[in-house]
This record gives C-alpha cells, sequence and structure tokens, in this order.
C-alpha cells in the first residue's frame, strides 16, 4: 500500500510541476508593443564645492561667518583691542547661550570634557572673535565654537561708552546628558 501511495504521489508531483507556469507570458497578438516615451533627461545638479572643514586649534582665534563655516584669523592676537572683565564699568549681559551639539563621532568613542573658549563681544552687539583655550577632539571644539557664534549680548560699558569685552564660556560635554535624539 505504502509503494502504491508513493507511487501515486509521484505522479501528481510530476503532472503538476508540468502544468506550473515559469512565469513568462506571451503578450497577445494584437496589442502592439508599446515604443519607449523619450523621457527628459535629467540636469545633473551641480554641487557647490564645500570649504574645508576647519579643525579648531588652541590658541588660535576664529570668526564666525554668514554661511555657518568657521574662519581661521591669521592676524596678530595682541593687536586686538578688548577689555578685561575687571576694566569696565558694566559687565556685557548675556542674554542667550545656545548649548553645542554632541557629534556623532565623539559620542561613538566616548569623549566627555569641556571646551573652553575666550569669546571677545563686540561693542556692536555681534560676537568679533572666539580663542580657543582648550579643546576637544572629534568636532566638539568646533561645536563650541558654531555655538558661541550665537550667543546674544548687550555690549560692555565703559565711561559711558560701549565697549568690546573678553568673556571666557566654558562649554561641558558629558555622555550622560547627551542623547542620540538632541544635542
Amino acid at each position: 500500500m505504502r509503494k502504491l501511495l508513493l507511487i501515486i504521489s509521484t505522479i501528481l508531483l510530476i503532472s503538476t510541476a508540468g502544468l506550473a507556469q515559469s512565469g513568462r507570458r506571451k503578450p497577445p497578438a494584437t496589442s502592439p508593443t508599446p515604443l519607449p516615451e523619450a523621457s527628459p533627461t535629467p540636469t545633473p545638479k551641480t554641487q557647490e564645492p564645500k570649504a574645508p572643514q576647519v579643525t579648531a586649534e588652541k590658541n588660535q582665534d576664529y570668526r564666525c561667518t554668514d554661511d555657518g563655516t568657521l574662519a581661521h584669523l591669521m592676524d596678530d592676537p595682541a593687536t586686538v583691542k578688548g577689555f578685561q572683565l575687571k576694566e569696565v564699568d558694566t559687565h556685557a549681559e548675556i542674554l542667550a547661550r545656545p548649548e553645542p551639539k554632541y557629534t556623532e563621532a565623539a559620542r561613538r568613542v566616548g569623549v566627555q570634557g569641556v571646551v573652553v573658549l575666550k569669546v571677545l563681544l563686540g561693542a556692536d552687539g555681534q560676537i568679533e572673535r572666539i580663542r580657543v583655550v582648550k579643546r576637544l577632539p572629534y568636532g566638539l571644539t568646533e561645536s563650541a565654537i558654531h555655538a558661541a557664534c550665537e550667543i546674544k549680548f548687550k555690549p560692555a560699558m565703559k565711561d559711558g561708552q560701549q565697549v568690546p569685552m573678553w568673556a571666557s564660556m566654558e562649554y561641558g560635554f558629558s555622555l550622560a546628558k547627551s542623547s542620540i535624539f538632541g544635542p
């Protein structure tokens, strides 16, 4: 009986395999073959060449630019006029100080620490320059500089005039406070 069932199942298997379609179908003889349509050729997007990423170094000065990049200032830092905190009558008042973003590379490697910057708060209410005092790798220093570029403040006063003033800014980076979803 087993042999008979084996033979019948083999016959059924072979007969159904012969009736199965291969997946290819012949087009009906009455329908004409469609001609390929001329599609408009896509215009290649010309990408603007990006400025090379500036790596911020210790004891170097940088300037914020309108396009979000950093400009390395090459002039002599001794020629820059800015008052120290104790030399002004009224200190500059920080109105807004954005937090820097934790870079993905630094998070992946586990870098933590503090970036220390000296920021020249201009008499006109603009950030004039940023000097790196203590840096961190993997883009954290650059992230802190970008955050410092966004500082909003009221200028310092000396003898009734608005004057530029140096201010020290510390930006701490801690993995415990970082998130893959936020800064």
